[in-house]
């Protein structure tokens, strides 16, 4: 083992698909959040650019970074800090129940040390498939044992959606068990064991569904969207309005009246609707298009991997990115109940950005050794 981390193989030239893919997304993601974020940042800071100026100095800058960095060196060189960072992440995931803590919104998903605030729970979603890819590849011939491999998997899926549940971030904790499941199925567990965890995790659901309210709520609202269209709903039913008057050709860019008044959250969770608003159907399937190129060819990529490790870190990002941009686009098009996931590479959001742009640089680099 010693041997084979110190002589890596030859690298080659990267995959392309997967870096033009990704920075188109980046590239439209701030030509958007330009327009979508211009009046919110001339109301609030009397700068029309604030928004903007914020994504590239937090997100796209570190993102650069990160990318490059992860694109470099050897991808099985993550194996050896896989354990550290995940344990790592969950100190962090846990301080944010201290006085570090930032609440926003009616949660506390922030960290603040110093001048630098960000979400743990965006850095999760690295360090969780890079110990569950590293965990799950080292211990192939187990991973179909009761105690040796289900139950072990069982615990720290638990751990890391507890953290989040309790921040809460629901839907993050959902995103997550859908990608562990796959990633389990990949290594060669057994069917049973996916179908049993995935009905307790629609029975611990319906529990938080239950027991929380403003949960409730929203599957109410999603199930009856016309039902108070100027309190719960009222979001979910601009993000439609707005959807609806892009037509085929959208009413051009900078032009969402939407934006203006009536749209909660234009910059973040509402941005489908903005650009579904200002670029129309055909803007929005070339933007679905990239997003489906760049999860077809991680899974194109995964089934060329050299080893178990890159496959399942190439099937696990493959996963997140296709979920976290179904689920935004459903929720703003109501097929699934509102949520505050944001639309990879495009939402607002520094942290999301510069964690979605190492993901693909990680995807780069497994691409330089197939």
């Amino acid at each position: 083992m010693k041997k084979f981390f110190s002589h890596p193989p030859r690298a080659h030239a990267p995959d392309y698909v997967i870096v033009v893919c990704t920075f188109l997304l980046v590239v439209i993601g701030l030509v958007m959040l330009t327009s979508a974020s211009s009046d919110l940042g001339q109301l609030h800071f009397q700068d029309s650019y604030f928004y903007l100026k914020h994504q590239i100095l937090y997100g796209l800058s570190i993102g650069i970074v990160l990318f490059f960095a992860a694109a470099g060196g050897y991808y099985r060189q993550l194996e050896k800090i896989a354990t550290p960072l995940l344990i790592f992440n969950f100190v962090l995931l846990g301080m944010i129940f201290t006085h570090f803590g930032v609440a926003s919104g009616g949660s506390t998903r922030w960290l603040q040390l110093g001048p630098i605030a960000f979400q743990p729970s965006e850095l999760l979603k690295i360090s969780f498939i890079v110990y569950l890819a590293s965990w799950l590849s080292s211990q192939k011939k187990r991973n179909q044992d009761l105690m040796g491999g289900y139950i072990p998997f069982l615990v720290i899926l638990g751990i890391t959606c507890g953290l989040l549940v309790f921040q809460p971030s629901t839907s993050t904790a959902a995103m997550l068990t859908v990608v562990a499941l796959v990633m389990y199925f990949v290594s060669g567990a057994r069917v049973s064991y996916i179908a049993g965890t995935f009905a307790v995790g629609i029975l611990i659901l319906g529990a938080l569904l239950i027991t929380t309210p403003y949960r409730l709520q929203r599957v109410m609202t999603f199930l009856h969207p016309n039902a108070n269209t100027q309190g719960s709903s009222y979001q979910l039913n601009q993000a439609l309005i707005a959807i609806g008057s892009g037509g085929w050709w959208g009413v051009g860019y900078g032009q969402s009246t939407s934006k203006l008044h009536s749209l909660p959250q234009p910059i973040d969770d509402s941005i489908f609707a903005v650009v579904a608003e200002e670029l129309g159907f055909i803007g929005v399937l070339f933007i679905i298009g990239l997003f489906l190129i760049l999860i077809l060819r991680s899974f194109i990529l995964a089934s060329r991997a050299p080893d178990s490790f890159g496959q399942l870190l190439l099937v696990g990002f493959g996963v997140l990115i296709a979920v976290q941009a179904a689920v935004h686009i459903a929720s703003n098009t109501g097929m699934v109940p509102l949520t505050g996931v944001p639309l990879p590479f495009i939402s607002y959001g520094g942290t999301a950005l510069a964690i979605f742009m190492a993901i693909s640089g990680i995807m780069v680099n497994i691409s330089r050794y197939i």
